[in-house]
C-alpha cells in the first residue's frame, strides 16, 4: 500500500512535486535532489506534511 507525499524545495520552500511512498518506509523522511523552477537549480526536495 502506498501514500501520496508532497516534496518541497529546501532553499525556497516551494512545493513543486508529488510522489508516492510505501507505508513500510513511513517513519523515514523522503529527500530527493530535483530541479526547482523557482530557484532555477537542482536542490534537495524533502517530504512535507
Amino acid at each position: 500500500m502506498s501514500m501520496k507525499v508532497t516534496l518541497a524545495c529546501q532553499r525556497c520552500q516551494t512545493r513543486n512535486y508529488t510522489t508516492t511512498k510505501t507505508l513500510a518506509n513511513n517513519n523515514e523522511r523522503l529527500e530527493i535532489k530535483k530541479y526547482c523552477k523557482t530557484c532555477g537549480a537542482h536542490t534537495v526536495h524533502a517530504e512535507t506534511k
